[in-house]
């Protein structure tokens, strides 16, 4: 089978397992996909598919998109995404076959989730980078600014890569090895334990651990 699924966020909630500990879960719905394209190794030299993210909503795309599509004889998605298929899988999905959360994960698997952080806008140093600031009293006049950028005399410039106010947020994020702790098959939902990276709603791509 394959090694991942395309999978939405839906929130965070909290569950009791065997010995009675509280555990926070994040709930992702997890597919359904369809596999748009499929490449082996014979002619690609190795063997992924090619998945999209089912949705109810119609989804409009442009021509050479929705040719695409076309040919794997599947409606169109807004996210394509390619994984690949484990070595030694005996049942290799083909083009316009569905895969579901319990066709790919197990309760105990340990997987890999990546997704768009939540945008923070313009923020300064210490919310961005964790700045101590200033005295607050005693009339001080620095609170919350950065401090030394830099010699006046020499460099004569600020070098890059200086910690400074700037985009926060809005970047690719993974999160490595997070256990499934439940697996709702007929509502498509994984739990798994901890949290992920986005926003409610937000687009993620759920991977097994290697």
């Amino acid at each position: 089978m394959v090694e991942g699924l395309i999978g939405k966020k839906l929130g965070m909630t909290q569950i009791f397992d065997e010995q009675g500990n509280c555990v926070p879960v994040t709930v992702i719905q997890a597919g359904p996909c369809v596999v748009v394209e499929k490449k082996t190794v014979e002619k690609h030299g190795y063997a992924s598919v090619q998945l999209g993210f089912v949705e109810t909503r119609k989804i409009r795309v442009n021509k050479p998109v929705a040719g695409h599509f076309k040919k794997a004889n599947v409606p169109p998605t807004r996210l394509l995404k390619e994984f690949r298929v484990l070595e030694g899988a005996e049942n290799e999905p083909n083009v316009g076959d569905h895969l579901l959360v319990e066709n790919v994960f197990e309760v105990g698997d340990t997987v890999d989730i990546s997704g768009q952080s939540i945008g923070k806008g313009f923020q300064g140093v210490i919310k961005r980078h964790h700045f101590r600031g200033g005295a607050s009293t005693h009339g001080s006049m620095f609170h919350r600014a950065p401090g030394s950028i830099g010699a006046s005399a020499w460099p004569s410039r600020v070098f890059p890569g200086m910690k400074a106010a700037g985009h926060m947020g809005n970047e690719k994020v993974k999160v490595r090895h997070l256990r499934v702790v439940g697996i709702d098959a007929e509502n498509r939902l994984l739990l798994v334990k901890g949290s992920i990276p986005g926003h409610r709603n937000g687009y993620v791509y759920v991977t097994l651990s290697k």
